[in-house]
């Protein structure tokens, strides 16, 4: 049956990291958040018009994806929790797999936010994700976010049957990799 994981939780906390190291045990194909973004940046900066097109070129690729042979995806994204507009691109997202009968895991990771801090100027993240090399900016950006919005859910918010939480925050990738393939046995 083919796989669709959703890789969640605020900026800098090894979405990405764990992504990719999840990806390379197994055949799920890794689709992170900024591929579309810093294809699209350089364009049209971060304007209305750069996400409406990054939601646009990301639901061709899940319907693409979900009606091909391949075994699974994971994407990656910060989900804004206190945004309707948030809940409505997730779950139009997982219709489009739903509709094609394909299996949805929910991962949710979390860290404190010093951790997140000092993963934010790292040399994987920086070489992966070419709009964070402004590190001022960035982190800005992560600790405006943090004060202003909700990017981890409550208890009992997520109600998708394959779903797990994972504080990361001393945790290396594989070893988050290694809960996920245990909870999901993949």
């Amino acid at each position: 049956m083919k796989k669709f994981v959703f890789l969640f939780g605020p900026q800098a906390v090894g979405k990405m990291t764990v992504g990719q190291e999840l990806a390379s045990r197994t055949d799920l194909k890794l689709f992170h958040n900024h591929m579309t973004i810093d294809l699209l940046q350089p364009l049209y900066g971060f304007s209305k018009e750069m996400w409406r097109l990054a939601h646009l070129f990301r639901n061709e690729i899940f319907h693409s994806f979900s009606e091909s042979d391949e075994y699974g995806l994971i994407f990656t994204k910060i989900w804004y929790f206190d945004r309707k507009e948030d809940w409505e691109q997730i779950e139009g997202m997982c219709d489009i797999f739903r509709s094609k009968g394909v299996d949805l895991y929910f991962v949710e990771l979390e860290a404190d936010v010093e951790e997140r801090l000092v993963r934010n100027k790292t040399p994987h993240r920086l070489e992966h994700k070419p709009t964070k090399r402004n590190i001022e900016q960035s982190e800005q950006h992560l600790v405006s976010t943090m004060e202003n919005n909700r990017m981890n859910s409550v208890n009992g918010e997520i109600k998708e049957k394959n779903y797990i939480r994972i504080n990361n925050s001393k945790l290396s990738p594989a070893e988050v990799a290694d809960m996920i393939q245990k909870e999901f046995k993949f």
